[in-house]
Formats: structure tokens, C-alpha cells, sequence
């Protein structure tokens, strides 16, 4: 199982267009070289790495704007990603995004499944933890660990529990994604 955390910005690439443009064109540039320059006289230094083994600047920098398409906050809200085997024709993945207060279940979890280009993602809310953790997947069925906090109503003292949930789904008519998604407590 494939897990991938986004931090930060990176979330941007997966929304913009901007950055498919850029990829386009350095694909472009790789495929369909042009001619070789070759020069004329030998680099006046090299640079030498860093004794402690960082990275040394080789080269021109670029700066970089911020992207303005509203849509990329939503991109930049996925803080955990991960893709689901074994469904079959069906592309499904869990992801959550950051909301709500951090110490208090603000990570909102999510199923989703891949329709199409032009239908994009259906997207089923299971709810809001602190964090998930796949335990198991198998065609229409994934086992889920889930950290919680809880406030109790007494002493308004936050506290944290585990839980356990089964997601299960069937395909619909053709392959199509499922058109529900059920949610059973488990132990």
C-alpha cells in the first residue's frame, strides 16, 4: 500500500494547470533535445560539495509567484493520501484534509472513487479524526484504526480514544463506482 503525504505546497501540482504546462514543456525539452551546445572554453569552477554533504547551487535560480486560482486551496488542504489496491476496475483512494482545530479531530476523512475526466471523484465523508490508519484492503472492503479526541462534558478535559470502522462497497452496474458506502464499527 502506497501511502503519500502531502506537506505544504506540493498539494498545488495536483490542481493546477500551470504546473502541467511546465511539465508539458520540460517533457518536450527532454523528448525533442535541440542541438547540443558545446563550449567553447572549460567552466571557470566547479562547484565543490559541501563538506557536510547539503546541496551546492549549480546553476540559475528561479522565483517563483504565488499561484491566485482559488481551487488550489482545496489541493493545498490534502495532508494524507492514500491509493487503495485490489478494487478492480474501480480507482479508489482515502484522503483527508486539514480543518477545523488540529487537537480536536481536525482531520476530515474521506473515500473516494474515480468516475471520469469529465465527472471527476465521488467523494463519501466517513468523518472527522485526529487520524486514520489502513489496516487491511480487499475488493470492496477496507479496515480502518481511527485516533479521535473527546471532550468530556464535565470537565471540558480533551481526551483521545481508538476506534475501529469497516468500510465496505460494491461496484455498480458495468464497473461503475459504488453509489454508496457503508461504515460499520468494528473491534
Amino acid at each position: 500500500m502506497k501511502r503519500i503525504v502531502i506537506v505544504g505546497a506540493c498539494g498545488l501540482l495536483l490542481a493546477g494547470t500551470a504546473g502541467c504546462d511546465r511539465l508539458s514543456a520540460a517533457w518536450e525539452g527532454f523528448n525533442n533535445p535541440g542541438p547540443v551546445e558545446r563550449p567553447t572554453a572549460p567552466p571557470a569552477s566547479t562547484p565543490t560539495p559541501a563538506p557536510d554533504g547539503s546541496l551546492v547551487e549549480a546553476g540559475q535560480a528561479v522565483v517563483l509567484q504565488p499561484e491566485t486560482d482559488d481551487a488550489l486551496q482545496t489541493a493545498a488542504a490534502v495532508v494524507a493520501l492514500d491509493y487503495l489496491p485490489d478494487q478492480g476496475d474501480l480507482t479508489a483512494k482515502m484522503f483527508g484534509t486539514a480543518g477545523g482545530d488540529p487537537a480536536m479531530n481536525g482531520l476530515y476523512t474521506y473515500i473516494a472513487f474515480f468516475q471520469s475526466p469529465a465527472e471527476g471523484w465521488r467523494v463519501f465523508r466517513i468523518g472527522d479524526y485526529l487520524e486514520y490508519q489502513i489496516q487491511a484492503v480487499s475488493a470492496g472492503r477496507v479496515e480502518l484504526m481511527l485516533n479521535e479526541s473527546v471532550m468530556d462534558q464535565g470537565t471540558s478535559e480533551i481526551g483521545s480514544r481508538q476506534t475501529a470502522v469497516i468500510l465496505s462497497f460494491a461496484p455498480g452496474p458495468d464497473g461503475a463506482v459504488p453509489e454508496t458506502v457503508t461504515v460499520t464499527p468494528a473491534r
